[in-house]
């Protein structure tokens, strides 16, 4: 039956009459279809007496996973403790996993001693949703030597994540900051600072946790004239150098976004197959490893008529194997420098007046679907779309935070971080783009004054400058 419908004939007062006499409760359980029975399930609220026990037990072998799982979460509210049979039987041999979860749960809510053998028995399961449900309630006792022993043993658990939540419990913050900066702050010598050189050189003479966004998008193998290299793995490697020095310079806790896709490198002749390199697929293991956390992936499309057409020959002839789409997406993976800290931890560093300055308050995008038309560009082929940069920098930093791209091309990133009042540091090797991004960031040239204006450094005055402001 249609939830509105339930809602208009199964009001509050009905629920508490139902719920305060067992017999009505049970015949009317006995007499209505799994999702009336559900709604009611769902809508009981607080149970302040045992009048559901017996109604709630009778539906424990229905044959509707939801329904036993509902009953459950629903007999979890009395904290009996002559429920515990019950629940271990169901938290050890119902079908569905789920209503194993749920029952497991429950017996950590009991808060009950006797649960103890219970849950260090559970702690052995093979699924890790049991696990981490029997750890919930076997943290209720820590204090005792040897609920923590057993805990231990989860230190070499294969679930990664449960291996994470024993050793924050066990050894507290994992991470150590090598920074005497605030969290808020940054080094001086960095503020819109645009170095002309290598990344690889320059990244050295940055100071540890500087960076609190970085937002990029690497040169494409052997895709450009700027970014040749011997081989795929050669190109790899030097991605995941920089980002490692990428990670090593951001703040705890704070963001990488990496802008990729998959490439094509043309055939060299009709007898040869063209190849495609799955960029982001390839580069991610790399960052998870070296102590990024994936956060979120999204897709930015661009207009059809923007891209390289791909499937002219299928048009026409239609033969299995050889459709080609034409590619209109981008990737922006978004990673979190790993960290035992929660992001109301990130947020808890700022003034509330920086915070409050740094809402977004305007409409935006609420899917992982952004719809950005590219921007084209007479000095360079790969440019970021302005508006591009803008939602990031708005959704990933605060007012006064330091952006950073180590492939600077045109400048967007930079342009877009003085609108948006963050700061910027650029590096970018190729001297025709540096003209470029001095061109960029003179549209915005009135928001600088005198004292403040952009400083474009050459690698060795960069590395004085850094030596001489550390």
């Amino acid at each position: 039956m249609n939830r509105a419908i339930l809602s208009q004939q199964i009001n509050g007062e009905l629920i508490d009459r139902l719920k305060n006499n067992p017999e009505s409760f049970l015949s009317f359980i006995q007499n209505q279809s799994d999702g009336t029975v559900i709604y009611v399930l769902e809508k009981l609220g607080r149970l302040e007496n045992g009048y559901s026990k017996e109604p709630l037990l009778s539906l424990l072998n229905h044959s509707n996973e939801n329904i036993r799982v509902l009953s459950i979460k629903n007999l979890a509210k009395l904290e009996d403790i002559d429920l515990l049979p019950t629940f271990v039987k169901h938290a050890n041999n119902d079908e569905s996993t789920s209503v194993r979860r749920e029952a497991v749960s429950a017996i950590g809510r009991l808060r009950n001693e006797k649960a103890i053998p219970v849950l260090i028995n559970l702690i052995k399961d093979k699924d890790p949703k049991v696990v981490m449900q029997a750890i919930r309630g076997l943290f209720v006792f820590r204090y005792k030597m040897t609920v923590k022993n057993e805990l231990k043993k989860l230190l070499d658990h294969p679930n990664e994540l449960i291996r994470e939540v024993i050793s924050k419990e066990l050894n507290g913050s994992q991470y150590h900051s090598k920074s005497h900066y605030k969290h808020d702050e940054f080094p001086e010598f960095l503020r819109n600072t645009v170095v002309h050189g290598d990344v690889q050189e320059i990244i050295k003479y940055v100071p540890d946790e500087s960076v609190h966004l970085t937002f990029t998008s690497p040169p494409y193998y052997n895709a450009r004239d700027y970014s040749i290299y011997q081989s795929y793995d050669e190109y790899l490697s030097f991605l995941e150098q920089v980002f490692k020095e990428v990670h090593r310079i951001t703040k705890e806790g704070r963001f990488f976004i990496l802008n990729t896709s998959p490439i094509i490198i043309p055939r060299i002749s009709r007898q040869h197959a063209s190849k495609r390199y799955p960029i982001p697929y390839d580069v991610h293991p790399l960052l998870v490893k070296m102590g990024w956390e994936f956060i979120d992936d999204i897709v930015w499309v661009k207009p059809e008529a923007s891209v390289k057409n791909r499937n002219a020959g299928f048009l026409q002839h239609r033969k299995p194997l050889a459709y080609k789409p034409n590619a209109v997406t981008e990737m922006l993976m978004v990673y979190r420098k790993k960290t035992d800290k929660l992001i109301d931890w990130n947020i808890k560093q700022y003034s509330w007046d920086k915070v409050k300055k740094s809402k977004v308050t305007e409409s935006y995008e609420t899917t992982n679907v952004w719809r950005i038309d590219p921007t084209f560009d007479k000095i360079h082929t790969a440019v970021f779309p302005l508006e591009l940069c803008n939602r990031v920098i708005k959704f990933y930093s605060f007012v006064g935070d330091l952006i950073f791209d180590p492939f600077a091309g045109s400048g967007t990133l930079g342009r877009a971080a003085l609108n948006l009042n963050r700061n910027f540091f650029l590096t970018e090797k190729e001297n025709k783009y540096i003209n470029r991004i001095k061109e960029e960031l003179n549209k915005v040239g009135n928001l600088f004054n005198q004292m403040d204006r952009p400083k474009f450094l050459g690698l060795n005055e960069f590395i004085n400058l850094s030596k001489a402001k550390t």
